[in-house]
């Protein structure tokens, strides 16, 4: 009987004691209320810290791109000042080219003008001297015939002799006037602007003019028929 006493209080402490030790492992509501509001108040300060660390980089990287922004802006800016100041540089070269130009082309013009003024001078000038160049030529054959006739006149007294003679001198002294001129030619070194050399023959002074056939005659500075000579070899 006792035996069975015994059995029965140990088996009532074994199933006390699970009880016991269940109850000291077991958390009650305040100690999990307490657990859960530090667990939410680590997450929260987690978060904060996470977001804060977000914003702190956040701020850098804009901080970044503001700068980054600000620097293209001043270099493209640059840039653009830069191609302003090369466009502006051309385009005054371009200028300054066009003026040399345009100062060449009016000095040219102006040359041209000159030498225009002179030549319309020269012209007039030459036209009033020689308008007469034809009308002159066919005195000189005049001239020509009544030197013949002094010539072939045997008497160099005599009346016909001196009115011829009168008469021809009136007529050159006239042409004279208007620039008339005899080309002396006689003993003088044949050159091929003034004499027409039409034989030659044997002489004291090769290349020399030893014979005048026909005179020669200018108008003012131009030769209007030059001498028909006959020159020394």
């Amino acid at each position: 009987m006792k035996k069975k006493d015994n059995e029965k209080k140990i088996k009532n402490d074994h199933r006390d004691q699970p009880e016991e030790l269940n109850k000291k492992d077991i958390p009650n509501k305040e100690t999990l209320n307490r657990n859960a509001d530090e667990n939410a108040q680590e997450s929260e300060d987690d978060i904060k810290l996470t977001d804060k660390t977000q914003a702190s980089d956040d701020n850098k990287n804009y901080d970044n791109a503001g700068d980054s922004c600000d620097k293209k802006d001043s270099d493209t800016e640059k840039d653009s000042d830069e191609e302003k100041d090369s466009q502006m540089e051309g385009e005054i070269e371009k200028l300054h080219l066009e003026a040399a130009k345009m100062k060449d082309m009016a000095l040219r013009t102006q040359a041209d003008f000159v030498n225009y003024k002179k030549r319309v001078a020269k012209e007039k000038i030459d036209m009033v001297a020689f308008a007469n160049e034809q009308l002159i030529l066919g005195q000189l054959e005049i001239i020509d015939n009544f030197e013949r006739a002094l010539e072939s006149e045997q008497d160099k007294d005599s009346g016909f002799y001196k009115g011829v003679e009168l008469i021809l001198k009136q007529l050159v002294d006239t042409l004279a006037k208007f620039g008339l001129k005899e080309i002396d030619a006689m003993d003088k070194p044949f050159d091929h602007n003034f004499h027409h050399a039409v034989m030659q023959e044997e002489g004291e002074n090769p290349d020399h003019v030893c014979a005048v056939l026909q005179k020669g005659y200018m108008l003012k500075e131009k030769v209007i028929r030059p001498s028909m000579v006959k020159v020394a070899k």
